[in-house]
């Protein structure tokens, strides 16, 4: 093959190489976020009870918060302010939480800009603000030490943030990722993704400043997140954390399991 043969295919890979990496910078969160926004009158439907509630940030953003309440009339044990996943809004995830209602927790769930109601443009800044804003709010119900900080795929870098400057009772994440550039890398290890991701949310960074005790679930055939994304948190850690190890579980599965139903009771007590 002559010279300028080869000079011409390394040509073409570059071209190709960089026209790629332009879309996928400019499309990123296309693949990262699925958001289904629906009306201010529109009902959401629950089987569970719950109180719906409109939290004005600005001018332009408002955050729609459903407050799921346990049917037991004694007083709550508690909160678990729930950030939920990439997709949808609210009504998709509320299945999943009838384990803290059961044993007589509120769950607090917020929809994120663009999700459900919530109105505004999304941001990694705007998230974390609006986050601190609902556990703000929660404080005017409950006390730190009753407070369970849960975070579900893409919530898990919003969750992490949240405890890490804060005392909780308990932070929880479900198919986490150690950041949203390394999960990126996963997809496309050609390119640089540290620098090309719009959203970073380094959840072992925040992990290694949370004082309050941590869960971990990740299922071991995750489609979504690898597992090994999640394992690099390992090295975050402190002694008394657990990382729990959930054998072929999915991505959306894990609740289901003998292995979460379990630890989740023991958090729960």
């Amino acid at each position: 093959m002559s010279r300028k043969r080869i000079f011409l295919i390394l040509k073409l890979i570059i071209i190709v190489y960089c026209l790629v990496g332009i879309v996928l910078f400019y499309t990123q969160d296309k693949f990262l976020l699925h958001p289904i926004s629906v009306s201010t009158d529109y009902d959401f439907k629950f089987n569970q009870s719950y109180k719906e509630l409109n939290i004005p940030i600005n001018k332009e953003d408002t955050v729609n918060l459903i407050r799921f309440i346990p049917t037991d009339d004694t007083i709550s044990k508690g909160v678990v302010i729930y950030f939920h996943g990439n997709a949808g809004n609210v009504e998709h995830y509320a299945d999943c939480i009838n384990i803290f209602l059961e044993n007589n927790y509120e769950v607090w769930m917020p929809d994120y800009p663009g999700f459900g109601k919530s109105r505004g443009e999304i941001s990694e800044q705007k998230l974390n603000e609006q986050a601190y804003q609902v556990k703000r709010l929660a404080n005017q119900y409950f006390i730190d030490s009753n407070i369970i900080i849960y975070g579900r795929s893409f919530g898990t870098g919003i969750a992490a943030n949240l405890a890490s400057s804060l005392k909780v009772k308990q932070l929880v994440l479900e198919s986490p990722y150690y950041s949203i550039p390394d999960l990126f890398s996963s997809y496309v290890p050609i390119y640089p993704m540290q620098s090309m991701a719009n959203f970073k949310f380094p959840v072992g960074e925040y992990l290694k400043e949370v004082q309050c005790p941590i869960t971990i679930f990740h299922g071991t055939i995750d489609e979504v997140i690898p597992a090994k994304s999640s394992m690099k948190l390992k090295t975050s850690l402190k002694n008394n954390d657990q990382f729990l190890v959930i054998r072929n579980g999915k991505h959306n599965d894990l609740s289901s399991s003998e292995v979460y139903k379990k630890a989740m009771t023991e958090i729960l007590k």
